[in-house]
């Protein structure tokens, strides 16, 4: 995408005012990210879209719940083996222009141990989960999909719970390809080293016991 914009800039006989105008909206926008890094709580769960500050909504039970199984999964398998660190809701991650607080996000170990216990910002995950909702649907598939997407994130999961599906994307050649989007089988982490659980697990509490034994 960057290279078509660039080459879209580069036919106009004007591309100098163009980027002028632009560095200004930037450095504009970059007064906003600051006062934002400034105001955030703890309490809320905001993020920095492009300029925008999103507040976002109570989550629905279902939501709430498959994100924890799969946070309890996947937390108690990285610390079993060591692996790196499992953020959940409130880590927020700072990308090159936007923030965003991902719903499961995981740190390989080479990364997890620069972390300080008082560090409130984060730099890309290796694997970044989201859990649908009516409200957040448009930017997990649109702006996060391609932000995570360019900014290296190896691995994405988007979780439907109103359908109780799971999408696999993993990076390869700096694009993301759909590995799987399935109701139930196994899912493998790319990221993960040696993670495997089965999708039920994400939805279901008996699935999700069993499959937290088998870890």
């Amino acid at each position: 995408m960057s290279n078509r914009i660039v080459s879209e800039i580069m036919n106009v006989p004007d591309a100098y005012l163009v980027l002028d105008a632009v560095q200004k909206a930037l450095d504009e926008e970059r007064k906003r990210r600051l006062k934002f890094y400034n105001d955030i709580t703890e309490q809320e769960k905001t993020e920095f879209i492009n300029g925008t500050i999103v507040v976002h909504s109570p989550i629905k039970m279902k939501h709430n719940k498959a994100s924890l199984r799969l946070a309890q999964l996947l937390n108690i398998y990285v610390c079993k083996h060591n692996l790196g660190f499992v953020g959940i809701e409130k880590i927020m991650i700072t990308l090159t222009r936007n923030d965003y607080e991902p719903d499961i996000c995981f740190f390989g170990k080479e990364k997890a141990i620069t972390f300080t216990a008082d560090q409130s910002l984060f730099p890309t995950p290796d694997l970044v989960v989201e859990v649908l909702s009516t409200s957040t649907e448009a930017r997990d598939r649109g702006v996060k999909f391609d932000d995570y997407q360019a900014h290296g994130v190896e691995e994405y999961w988007i979780i439907d719970p109103e359908n109780e599906t799971l999408e696999q994307y993993h990076l390869i050649d700096e694009a993301y390809k759909l590995i799987l989007k399935a109701p139930s089988n196994d899912v493998k982490s790319f990221a993960v080293e040696g993670f495997q659980i089965p999708i039920r697990a994400i939805f279901d509490d008996d699935e999700n016991l069993k499959a937290i034994q088998n870890l």
